[in-house]
């Protein structure tokens, strides 16, 4: 299954979802088209299970965010578990990228209700730090579309970031550069020196 859904997040991040196949998929994956619906019915199936897939392994970061965590680590944390999962899993971040520009018509729902709660419930954690004085004052839900923001760019517009460098593509020491800046950024707008 981590095969065909890492051959997915491949496909449907170079030919969105109207223009991916199962066979071209299958293809990606070195599989039979037959052992694709096995695990996945119908493509809408498979597409489906990427999504949800990604929205998951973003969001597992966030456990680190409870209220008894120490402010600066639990965030920096999760900003460089994003920054890792941009790097590694550029196409699941487009995948993402796409179906949201797109309005959503697959995880909407999920969005008004799963991610809704997650950023709700950790935002609150956020505010009982700025109300103990433990970091700065910040809007607690915009500092996680800040953070969303600021991870997602170096896999959703990397060819834009590798052009402004003067590169093809972006390594694992641009990657690097790019995640201390974001970290030192993101701590210093929250009033945590790193």
């Amino acid at each position: 299954e981590a095969l065909i859904l890492a051959a997915a997040e491949r496909v449907f991040a170079g030919a969105g979802f109207g223009g991916a196949t199962m066979a071209a998929i299958a293809e990606a994956a070195g599989l039979p088209k037959a052992n694709l619906h096995y695990y996945f019915g119908a493509k809408q199936d498979l597409y489906r299970a990427v999504l949800a897939r990604t929205l998951q392994d973003w969001l597992v970061p966030t456990h680190d965010i409870t209220p008894q965590a120490d402010p600066r680590q639990a965030l920096e944390r999760y900003i460089r578990a994003k920054m890792a999962l941009s790097a590694q899993r550029p196409h699941a971040s487009r995948v993402f990228a796409n179906e949201l520009l797109h309005g959503a018509p697959v995880l909407k729902s999920l969005l008004a209700t799963d991610l809704r709660d997650m950023v709700l419930a950790k935002a609150a954690v956020l505010q009982g730090w700025i109300d103990a004085g433990r970091m700065a004052p910040v809007d607690p839900v915009h500092l996680f579309f800040t953070i969303w923001a600021a991870t997602q760019t170096y896999a959703d517009f990397d060819v834009q970031v590798a052009a402004v460098l003067g590169k093809t593509e972006l390594n694992a020491k641009d990657f690097a550069r790019a995640t201390e800046h974001v970290v030192a950024l993101i701590l210093r707008g929250c009033g945590l020196p790193n």
